[in-house]
């Protein structure tokens, strides 16, 4: 009786220890979280047809680094991060950008971005949407806009919402289309 205590003492611990352990928590890839905005970009002078917007940087506005995808760039759309904590957030689009050496090649210390520069201001609303225990939240955006900002050269002709009320909840369509 003593060798069956010394036995199923341990056993018993072993087992509750183990059903009182929770399986890792890991958020897949594929799980859906914060969405970025997406934009289209068309031609002005054929509103059916994509357009590549050449050498494109950008900037989020009050951030010194370039977004990583979009550094000098030709593409027909663009993924964008959205604010989580504001409701407001801008960007700075740089369409056939180049570095401007600023009259001295051999110093790259005071090189900037120089091209066609147009900013625009993305307003929404922000929701905190449960995903799951690993994931935790992630933020969907309500009725979104976009405007961009005058200036004398806008490179941006026009924009469009591809829904009324536009809201921004995945990156598997468009939400916006922009004519150049």
């Amino acid at each position: 009786m003593k060798y069956l205590k010394i036995l199923i003492i341990p056993a018993l611990l072993i087992a509750i220890i183990s059903l009182a352990c929770e399986p890792d928590d890991i958020c897949a890839s594929a799980t859906s979280t914060t969405p970025r905005l997406i934009i289209d970009f068309y031609d002005a002078d054929n509103p059916d047809s994509r357009k590549n917007v050449f050498d494109l940087v950008v900037f989020g506005v009050g951030n010194d680094d370039p977004l990583e995808d979009y550094i000098f760039q030709d593409t027909d759309d663009v993924f964008l991060p959205l604010k989580t904590d504001v409701n407001t957030t801008q960007f700075i689009l740089i369409k056939d950008a180049e570095i401007n050496d600023n009259g001295t090649p051999d110093d790259p210390s005071d090189d900037f971005i120089d091209g066609n520069a147009d900013t625009i201001t993305i307003n929404y609303s922000r929701e905190e949407v449960y995903v799951s225990r690993a994931c935790g939240y992630k933020t969907i955006y309500k009725n979104v806009t976009l405007t961009p900002e005058p200036d004398d050269d806008n490179w941006i002709k026009s924009r469009e919402p591809i829904n009324d009320n536009q809201s921004v909840e995945n990156e598997l369509e468009t939400h916006f289309n922009i004519t150049h």
